[in-house]
């Protein structure tokens, strides 16, 4: 090859493609990316076949089970309920003056009438004394004036003294019975005022922490409570319920019975206490379409403590001898709800079913089942109607949860336990 210059040879390289070697990069990402799509597709392809295979294959699937029961379901509506005492005193002074004892301890239980505190007694004690020395003068003079007005009506009949006299020392003796009585006041003013020296409970309760140490200096009204007193028995909840549930309620109260309610922990685990509905408010909040109620529970163990929440149980009435499964088993259909039963032959049956109230993991069944039939409550995603399946062991639920459960007892629903 040769140069325009003078025929000698170009020895310069040529330069690269770029827009070839971006070409060609693209073509292998490309590649790539079609690469593990296809392997993305043959595990995926895979799958569905293994499940293919689990639901239209001769291996059964294996489910747990329950049987069909009866057993008493309550009636119930749930709320969340508040711990409200039906007592909270805030202890003040009523009177001026500083702290000389402090007579109880914090957190105990105490009566009402006990001593709590104890402000300096003796100002209101010499006010006292100044007060009943003050009577005792206005008394004597009272006697006196008294005196001189009969001494006076006697002489007024013997002309001896002029109706002005009389008359004035009538007056007198007015004036010294209303001062009599003025004092007479004082006195017990003196009194009640020595007696609020002596700070005592209003209430029966437990005294929560102390907020004004010994010696301080504590005036009649002021803002900061000595301590607080707290009605603990009896305790009342209080909790809202629809008042689309109001016709039942007074429904069973107009018939004379007295409605149970159920005070559990948040997680609906434990139940906390057992009391009675006792009260119901007189208004319907607007706002909530709600209306508060409260019950009364005897607390004599101090299981309900002051703000707790709980979650409440009000229950209407009971229904005897329903048929129940767990709540697993039940399936929401499109239409209706439907269950798995199991038939002799180790195949399921999709069977329609109408349900009741529930009362914890039960639901009864009001039409669709009978008693004893047994039901798939593990593994029902994964059935059609007619699939075989296997039930692991004698007693398949074991250890598998919700499905654990063959078929309660007759009598108190369980999970109603401390």
């Amino acid at each position: 090859m040769e140069s325009h210059d003078g025929g000698q040879p170009d020895l310069a390289p040529a330069a690269p493609d770029l827009a070839a070697i971006r070409r060609h990069r693209r073509i292998a990402w490309i590649g790539l990316a079609a690469f593990f799509a296809l392997i993305g597709f043959a595990i995926y392809r895979g799958h569905k076949d293994a499940e293919r295979k689990r639901f239209h294959g001769d291996g059964p699937l294996p489910v747990a089970v329950a049987k069909v029961a009866a057993r008493d379901v309550p009636v119930v509506i749930e709320a969340l309920g508040t711990v409200t005492p039906l007592a909270t005193v805030n202890v003040r002074p009523q009177v001026t003056g500083p702290l000389v004892k402090i007579a109880f301890t914090e957190g105990e239980s105490v009566h009402a009438g006990a001593l709590l505190a104890v402000i300096d007694p003796r100002p209101y004690q010499a006010t006292l004394d100044q007060a009943r020395g003050q009577l005792a003068r206005d008394q004597a003079a009272l006697a006196s004036a008294e005196l001189d007005l009969a001494r006076y009506k006697r002489l007024l009949a013997q002309d001896s003294v002029s109706e002005q006299t009389y008359t004035d020392q009538r007056a007198t003796v007015g004036q010294d019975k209303a001062q009599v009585e003025a004092d007479q006041a004082a006195v017990e003013n003196a009194r009640l005022n020595l007696s609020y020296c002596d700070i005592t409970s209003p209430v029966s309760g437990r005294v929560g922490l102390r907020q004004v140490d010994l010696g301080n200096l504590v005036q009649a009204d002021q803002s900061t409570p000595i301590v607080t007193v707290t009605e603990m028995r009896p305790m009342s909840v209080l909790f809202t319920v629809p008042e689309s549930d109001l016709a039942e309620i007074f429904r069973q109260m107009h018939a004379g019975r007295a409605l149970t309610v159920e005070a559990y922990s948040r997680d609906m685990r434990h139940l906390i206490a057992t009391g009675r509905l006792s009260s119901i408010d007189n208004q319907i909040n607007t706002t909530t379409g709600t209306l508060e109620m409260r019950a009364l529970f005897s607390n004599d163990q101090m299981q309900l403590f002051p703000n707790e929440f709980v979650n409440v149980k009000l229950i209407l009435r009971t229904l005897k001898n329903q048929l129940v499964v767990p709540g697993a088993a039940v399936q929401n259909g499109p239409s209706s709800n439907f269950v798995y039963v199991v038939e002799p032959n180790d195949t399921v049956r999709l069977r329609t079913v109408e349900t009741g109230p529930s009362d914890g993991p039960f639901i009864a069944i009001e039409k669709g089942l009978q008693l004893g039939e047994t039901v798939v409550t593990d593994g029902a995603d994964q059935l059609r109607n007619g699939a075989k399946v296997r039930i692991p062991g004698e007693h398949p639920a074991a250890g598998r949860g919700k499905a654990a459960w063959h078929g309660p007892a007759r009598g108190k629903p369980r999970g109603r336990h401390a």
